[in-house]
């Protein structure tokens, strides 16, 4: 992490209430929270990466986390990040298989832009993947789908987007031209934070060069074989127009669902909608008599790809909160160990005073 050269400032000793405009490994570069323009400066993290919330929960912050950092009484000594604020709101993605960890990609967003191309076509089940991490943060989620000027029916293909995304703004932009980018522009205001979601490939630092009026993002082109590049390699937060940030994250290759319900039911609203009139409860939705869902299946009220997709992310979602249920039991055991060892290790420590 290359060292800024302008430090943030405060009282000697006073901590200082900053916002984290990138996270690497051992430090961070921050900003005052309440000047999200100033020039950043680095604040190392203690030996493990991981901050205390204000309930002694340690874990690793993230971009858009707003952290407190302090140098000590000496003017020359180096900042360091103390205090992890609780988070307003947090994209959150499962490990996607490694552990049963969950992970923070961004924090403290009012938007998440799901940003898809429309060429090649969009895929409607990542849309639907991506929503439901947007609704699952607790901000406000936005499609934005590119890449107009490149085919014949741009408002035709949103409509199809726009099917399965509930509840959500489709808005349909070309940065080449500068088709649909207005009403987007108008998402940005002083203090609002943004982070953008999608493939590698979709357009976002194109997009994201558009918002913020300037060359702000490297852009790459398309691979041999017709996918997008990775032009993002690590997550910023980068200064907009009017005062806005935005959180650029790279491209996603694969998004692991955390649990939530409410999520899933905001992604697939009318599946949900369907389900609570289902004569059972429990209903599976397969050959129960009296399910809603199959007879909007068979009266073509609902798709067949909706449906395998809500399944799909239904299953995701259960396996890991059956995952996050077995980590939270190992880490129990393992409290448990050390409360047993401490106690087997006191007993010893008396014995040999009475000795």
């Amino acid at each position: 992490m290359t060292e800024p050269a302008a430090p943030p400032t405060a009282d000697d000793g006073a901590p200082l209430r900053a916002r984290v405009v990138r996270a690497d490994r051992g430090a961070l570069l921050v900003v005052p929270d309440d000047d999200l323009g100033a020039a950043a400066h680095r604040a190392d993290l203690p030996r493990d990466g991981l901050l205390p919330l204000p309930d002694g929960t340690r874990v690793p912050p993230t971009v858009g986390d707003v952290v407190d950092v302090e140098r000590g009484g000496r003017v020359d000594a180096a900042w360091r990040a103390t205090v992890l604020h609780p988070r307003r709101t947090a994209v959150v993605r499962d490990s996607a298989g490694r552990t049963s960890l969950e992970q923070a990609v961004a924090a403290n967003v009012d938007l998440v832009l799901v940003v898809e191309h429309l060429d090649p076509d969009p895929d409607l089940g990542r849309v639907e993947r991506l929503l439901t991490l947007a609704w699952r943060s607790g901000a406000r989620p936005v499609v934005v789908l590119t890449k107009a000027d490149l085919v014949p029916d741009p408002e035709g293909m949103a409509a199809e987007v726009a099917a399965v995304a509930i509840g959500v703004d489709v808005h349909v932009v070309s940065v080449v031209d500068g088709t649909g980018l207005t009403p987007v522009r108008a998402l940005l205001a002083p203090g609002v934070a943004l982070v953008a979601v999608g493939p590698s490939g979709a357009g976002k630092s194109s997009l994201v060069n558009a918002l913020a009026g300037r060359q702000v993002m490297a852009t790459g082109g398309r691979r041999a074989d017709g996918r997008g590049r990775h032009t993002t390699t690590h997550r910023e937060l980068v200064p907009l127009a009017d005062g806005a940030v935005l959180v650029d994250t790279p491209g996603v290759r694969g998004v692991g669902l955390v649990a939530a319900p409410d999520a899933l039911d905001a992604t697939f609203a009318d599946v949900a909608a369907l389900a609570a009139r289902c004569r059972f409860a429990d209903c599976a939705h397969v050959t129960e008599p009296g399910c809603a869902v199959q007879e909007a299946l068979a009266g073509g009220e609902l798709a067949e790809r909706r449906l395998a997709s809500w399944r799909k992310l239904q299953r995701e979602a259960e396996h890991a909160a059956r995952r996050a249920d077995a980590r939270l039991a190992a880490e129990e055991r393992a409290r448990w160990r050390r409360v047993t060892r401490e106690y087997h290790r006191q007993q010893r420590s008396r014995g040999s005073h009475r000795g």
